[in-house]
């Protein structure tokens, strides 16, 4: 057998080829369970309402943003210019509860203070929250669990945008609109801007980095689980991660048993940055004991206890060092395979979106992709898969059209867009 049809069979038998997942059916799937998530049915997408509306910030606008996401905690103010958003003012702090224990109440009076520091001439506030929370119709949310490290107690059931303005209010800072936003739906408003211009019919939220999600922007009519529709249209959180019918392979089923959350989150594990460099390893860990490599290349490989994510996709891009030629060869194949199948699964996600929204149909008015997160910025392999795909299929076959954009600071940008459109 020559190179290329050892690692066709060898991808094949353990059903880790990458056109194992077929862009049609997997598109057409997506875009089946978003309709019963959304009319409340027993599914693996969630369609969480954010009770949120895209639209455009008019010039001369300034928003006060927190950002209070993993252990990092950030306060911002954002003014609006003809050229769009821009950050002054960051006050950057540990979020609180990751260095010690600290209480709800603690943490409001925290992000109240800080918040004083950057609220000259703000109109609103976005709260990027990205912990677990329920959204309120009142664009509050209702705190569910906090995780990622941080050490918070008495946080059960307190409205975070309701708590933070009383502790305003007893700092005697003045009273103004305050929006809760999720960082997908964050990352989607980063590009409000856009819509008035760039000449896009809409905005698509990703985020492909440790983890994944989507979200977009949906009629509510079409929403039959939020009772009687309030009109208009409302940004969707997907939570595409847990999505479960994306066909699976040996190393998927390997991968996930000795995760702490077992079947769940299954297109998270098959596309994100937590888990793609260790899906090469064990993909990688088969093929040297079915006699792909070298003995040293195998053995090398045998010992290897964990990969990052940034170097399988080095080697995907066929930077082996340490490898022979030959074992090289082999190395960069098989981790490409697997960066590429995660491109393959991101581009049914934003397919079946763009078909259920019916998006994207004018080639010179195309939908917006407003993306973030390690996997989809910085991944050579992975991108350029992406978009390879975006053209072939969904351009091509589909006639859905879009166009990827990415800018630095996203979720900051959309809260401050979410507070001033939705306050």
């Amino acid at each position: 057998m020559t190179h290329y049809e050892k690692v066709e069979t060898f991808l094949k038998n353990h059903g880790m080829h990458p056109e194992r997942v077929p862009l049609t059916e997997l598109t057409e799937a997506i875009a089946q369970e978003m309709e019963r998530g959304l009319a409340g049915e027993r599914c693996s997408l969630d369609m969480i309402p954010t009770y949120l509306s895209s639209g455009t910030v008019q010039p001369g606008r300034t928003a006060a943003v927190i950002d209070a996401g993993g252990t990092n905690f950030r306060a911002s103010r954002v003014p609006f210019t003809p050229d769009g958003a821009t950050l002054e003012r960051v006050e950057r702090a540990p979020m609180p509860g990751v260095a010690a224990p600290a209480t709800w109440d603690e943490f409001i009076d925290f992000t109240a203070r800080k918040l004083i520091e950057v609220m000259e001439d703000a109109e609103g506030v976005g709260f990027c929250f990205s912990y677990r929370a329920e959204i309120t119709p009142e664009r509050d949310g209702r705190v569910i669990l906090m995780s990622k490290g941080v050490n918070l107690t008495g946080y059960e059931n307190h409205l975070l945008c309701a708590d933070l303005k009383a502790a305003l209010r007893r700092l005697g800072a003045p009273d103004i609109p305050a929006v809760l936003v999720n960082d997908t739906a964050a990352v989607a408003l980063s590009g409000a801007s856009l819509l008035r211009t760039g000449g896009y019919d809409s905005l698509i939220g990703l985020v492909v980095g440790t983890g994944q999600n989507s979200c977009c922007e949906i009629d509510t009519a079409r929403i039959p689980k939020l009772g009687t529709a309030p009109g208009g249209t409302m940004l969707v959180n997907l939570e595409s991660g847990c999505f479960d019918g994306c066909p699976a392979g040996d190393f998927d089923r390997e991968l996930d048993a000795a995760t702490n959350n077992p079947g769940d989150h299954l297109f998270e594990k098959m596309t994100s940055g937590a888990y793609l460099g260790e899906l090469c390893r064990l993909t990688l860990r088969a093929a040297a004991r079915e006699g792909l490599f070298s003995d040293e290349g195998a053995e090398k490989l045998l010992a290897m206890s964990e990969l990052a994510s940034s170097t399988a996709d080095m080697y995907a891009l066929g930077e082996t060092a340490g490898f022979s030629k030959a074992d090289g060869n082999y190395v960069q194949s098989i981790c490409h395979a697997v960066f590429e199948r995660a491109a393959r699964c991101v581009c049914a996600n934003i397919s079946a979106i763009l078909l259920f929204t019916d998006t994207g149909s004018d080639a010179a008015r195309p939908a917006c992709v407003c993306a973030d997160g390690s996997v989809v910025r910085y991944s050579k392999a992975f991108s350029s898969s992406l978009r390879r795909y975006l053209d072939s299929f969904t351009r091509a076959i589909l006639g859905r059209h879009c166009v990827l954009h990415s800018t630095e600071e996203a979720t900051t940008l959309g809260a401050a867009a979410a507070a001033l459109l939705n306050g």
